[in-house]
């Protein structure tokens, strides 16, 4: 798999994650929340700069801002969406 591919099929999980996520009202929540979305936002516009490793690794860190939201009950997602966490 090229990167490419990998980081578009990052970029596509991670738009569907963002679109179904629930974020727990609390200050240290939304500080969470904050990092996942700005490094998401990095990974598209990487991804459009055709810098594709760079929005790879932001896709990533996004997501593991999100797992670590989940395992700590700042976030809460579908149960479809469950597998794509170690949580």
């Amino acid at each position: 798999m090229q990167i490419k591919d990998a980081a578009e099929r990052e970029m596509k999980r991670m738009k569907e994650i963002f679109n179904n996520i629930e974020v727990a009202n609390d200050k240290k929540a939304d500080e969470f929340y904050s990092f996942a979305e700005n490094y998401f936002k990095d990974g598209k516009y990487f991804f459009e700069k055709e810098k594709y490793v760079e929005s790879f690794e932001a896709f990533i860190i996004s997501w593991a801002y999100v797992d670590a939201g989940l395992k700590l009950d700042f976030f809460k997602v579908d149960k479809k969406l469950r597998k794509y966490f170690t949580s």
